[in-house]
């Protein structure tokens, strides 16, 4: 999924999918595709502090190496591991599971309010939010949609998104997303007289 992309056609179908979907709704449905959620930058510095903190032990243990000498041992871990694990190709392999959807939920709520997804009159819009390297989609819905859409129905859409991407079909599994998010939008939020597309019907790609 992390090396997934979007042309320039895909693009304009999921544009398409999503004006299409929302003719049959007064709800609105954003998608934004970020490469990550976030740059990872300590994570070497947390396993190098690890790593240093583990691999000493046997010397403490089973040697007669003095206390100067282990720390300076310990020391050298630390510094190598940090250079090992920094480039981008072995970095954002290294991620903990934990801190990569922490960061892709996050990601996704600043999405949600820095492009207005909160602020459509009756307070239905969805963000479709996937993160590559991170392997994550979330579906942030406004307050008005939460009442009545629990968010296991949103999790579910993400799953097949994420299915479909690893599948090299990204495009595909967004296509699917807009669908399924306006066929769910559709039940709940009918058409209303005086409505009007109140976000861009486009796709963000950060």
């Amino acid at each position: 999924m992390d090396k997934a992309e979007l042309s320039p056609t895909d693009l304009e179908k999921i544009a398409k999918a999503i004006g299409e979907a929302e003719t049959a709704t007064s709800g609105e449905i954003f998608v934004v595709v970020a490469r990550r959620a976030d740059d990872y930058r300590l994570v070497p510095v947390l396993w190098a502090a690890v790593a240093a903190l583990v691999l000493v032990w046997p010397l403490f243990l089973f040697t007669p190496l003095g206390m100067a000498t282990i720390l300076l041992v310990q020391a050298a871990i630390f510094a190598l591991w940090c250079v090992a694990l920094t480039p981008d190709a072995i970095r954002l392999r290294v991620v903990p599971g934990p801190l990569a959807a922490a960061n892709a939920e996050r990601a996704a709520r600043e999405q949600f309010l820095s492009h207005g997804v909160h602020t459509t009159k009756a307070r239905t819009g969805v963000l479709i939010y996937a993160a590559l390297v991170e392997h994550r989609v979330e579906i942030v819905a406004d307050d008005g949609i939460a009442e009545k859409v629990d968010q296991t129905e949103w999790d579910a859409i993400a799953d097949t998104v994420i299915a479909a991407a690893r599948s090299d079909n990204l495009s595909g599994g967004l296509l699917s997303a807009v669908g399924k998010a306006g066929e769910v939008l559709a039940r709940h939020f009918p058409p209303q007289a005086g409505d009007r597309n109140e976000l861009p019907n486009r796709v963000v790609e950060l």
